[in-house]
């Protein structure tokens, strides 16, 4: 039986725990990075055997005690714990809410209205694997000089592993190419069938530098951060953003991006005076309404 998802969440997260954090000695012998099985499994009151059958997915239905002992010694967060509890339950065979069989390729008209009222910021709507449903004005005149915004749908994972453009537009690359690794990883891993068709096409598309990211991620993406865009026109900026999730079966998000210094925010400012916006309209399907 192969390895399951929920197994290597486990076993990469147990292997990301520093000894010391546990209040164990490094010790020099450890062919392991971070922490044993079964230094694992007795802090978290479970046998070797056991845990050993969950990380190579031989067992796929632990309790929730289970789960909330390993979350607990493992010091995950609150999405994380989440994210284990929901990959336990899509391991096991039970309905992942989030996996609909029919992707809603619209947003709310309340949603368009709350990005109208986000203008002139930079400011999208994105569904779990990385397809851009609407934006802002704002977002139009900041990605759509980087090619982002011409293909149909935009793809925030297929522009950043297959358009060489992305490179330059995200000086740091690496990190926002692990982002989005991470983000189709988690999607796929909840049993969004859009998902892994995605990965699966990357796999054979893309280089081996998605197939590493994509493998080698068991971390959730960040929900908050900077990052850093180079614009062909405005040259560097620094921009903040914010991910706040939709009430919607899609589990649709809503990124906000925000000046986070005074250079960003006259760079912006000046983009938006080179070119105003006739509407604060967004769009679906065409990218061209936004450029």
């Amino acid at each position: 039986m192969t390895e399951t998802e929920l197994g290597a969440f486990l076993r990469a997260h147990r292997e990301a725990v520093p000894p010391a954090a546990v209040g164990l000695p490094n010790g020099n012998r450890r062919r392991t990075p971070g922490l044993r099985r079964a230094e694992l499994a007795t802090l978290a009151g479970v046998s070797v055997e056991y845990l050993t059958r969950l990380e190579q997915g031989r067992d796929r239905s632990p309790s929730t005690q289970v789960l909330a002992a390993l979350s607990e010694t493992l010091g995950l967060s609150r999405d994380e714990r989440i994210h284990l509890h929901r990959l336990a339950k899509t391991t096991g065979g039970g309905a992942c809410d989030g996996a609909a069989a029919a992707r809603a390729r619209t947003v709310r008209p309340t949603v368009r209205a709350l990005l109208d009222q986000l203008e002139p910021a930079p400011a999208l709507v994105a569904n779990r694997p990385g397809d851009l449903l609407a934006w802002t004005a704002g977002f139009a005149r900041l990605a759509g000089p980087t090619g982002l915004l011409e293909a149909e749908p935009p793809n925030l994972v297929r522009y950043a592993f297959t358009d060489p453009r992305a490179h330059d537009a995200h000086p740091d690359w690496d990190a926002v190419a692990g982002e989005r690794a991470a983000a189709l990883r988690a999607a796929a891993a909840l049993g969004d069938s859009h998902a892994a068709l995605l990965a699966e096409e990357l796999t054979i598309t893309a280089d081996a530098g998605f197939r590493d990211r994509f493998e080698g991620s068991a971390a959730l993406p960040a929900r908050t951060g900077v990052e850093r865009w180079a614009h062909p026109e405005v040259g560097e900026l620094l921009l903040a953003y914010e991910s706040l999730e939709l009430p919607d079966p899609d589990e649709q998000r809503l990124v906000v991006y925000l000046a986070s210094d005074e250079a960003t925010a006259a760079a912006l400012d000046r983009l938006n005076d080179h070119h105003p916006a006739a509407s604060s309209t967004v769009g679906d399907h065409d990218p061209r309404a936004h450029r």
